[in-house]
């Protein structure tokens, strides 16, 4: 299926690394944010309005900080309900409540559109590389017409189920990784204290039990002092903490493991580094047990 025009609203770290390689992949975006600068400078041909969005194109891709803020968007005075047409298919890829989700898909469904969850992992440097791994819920033949998208941003397109699936496993995913990046950056902070060769201390992680996606990927470059800046912050992170407490109470199930990574983003937001990158919580832990730095600048 042939796709010459989508809309994307939310053009922030992810919405515009997504955007721009739609962008190169033939695909003209039609794109709105509130930085009304971001639209050129991914690529896209700026729109005046969510408004605008919804009524030039079939295909409409949200990438929003929260729940809170997709409702206002989608169901607010003046939101995607108040103008979309039957048939429309509006994919979402932020990190959102499946409650909500639900909630909003079946309000779509009554006007016959599709309201599709599509959660994202991979970060700012998978983006960048289209090379995202997308967890998808929703109608099937809506998500099949998004596939020419996906395509183009994702390495990896898992069905989930029906709606709110893709949203959950999302959830469930960040979750992991917050309590590996908290516990991963308190490890190296002991490991520095000790006086260990840190390169050597995550060889030995990587080659053993202890090996998660931080150790790979975030610390080889934090020991040498690059923070992989432009990804999640730690205010983001405590969100999605928040989000997966928030599932698992509405599941009945107990979470026990939540209370490491909630206090260790929350200490960072504390401290100053909640508008940065989360890889920076490791400083955080760094201040507070005597002005320990992985590296030797900071």
């Amino acid at each position: 299926m042939s796709i010459d025009t989508i809309g994307f609203i939310g053009l922030g770290n992810m919405g515009g690394r997504m955007t721009r390689c739609i962008v190169a992949g033939g695909i003209e975006v039609l794109g709105f944010d509130m930085d009304e600068s971001a639209a050129d400078r991914f690529g896209a041909v700026r729109a005046s309005s969510t408004r605008q969005i919804m009524e030039q194109t079939d295909i409409v891709f949200l990438s929003l900080p929260d729940s809170t803020v997709i409702e206002k968007v989608v169901e607010g005075e003046g939101g995607l309900l108040s103008h979309v047409r039957a048939g429309q298919i509006v994919a979402d890829m932020s990190t959102a409540s499946a409650a909500s989700t639900r909630r909003i898909a079946a309000k779509f469904s009554e006007k016959s559109a599709f309201y599709v969850d599509a959660g994202i992992s991979g970060g700012a440097a998978a983006a960048e590389k289209a090379a995202l791994t997308l967890m998808v819920g929703g109608d099937a033949g809506a998500i099949g017409r998004l596939e020419p998208v996906f395509a183009l941003i994702a390495r990896k397109v898992i069905l989930m189920g029906e709606s709110g699936a893709g949203h959950t496993a999302k959830l469930l995913n960040n979750f992991l990784n917050a309590v590996s990046l908290a516990a991963t950056a308190e490890v190296m902070v002991a490991g520095r204290k000790a006086g260990l060769d840190l390169h050597r201390l995550l060889e030995v992680l990587n080659a053993s039990s202890g090996v998660n996606f931080a150790t790979l990927n975030r610390f080889p470059k934090i020991v040498d002092g690059d923070y992989l800046e432009g990804g999640l912050t730690s205010k983001l992170m405590t969100k999605d903490v928040l989000l997966y407490c928030d599932l698992l109470h509405e599941l009945g199930v107990a979470s026990l493991n939540a209370s490491g990574p909630m206090a260790s983003f929350g200490l960072a937001t504390a401290l100053g580094y909640g508008d940065v990158i989360s890889n920076r919580v490791v400083d955080a832990i760094g201040d507070i047990s005597g002005k320990v730095r992985l590296h030797e600048k900071d």
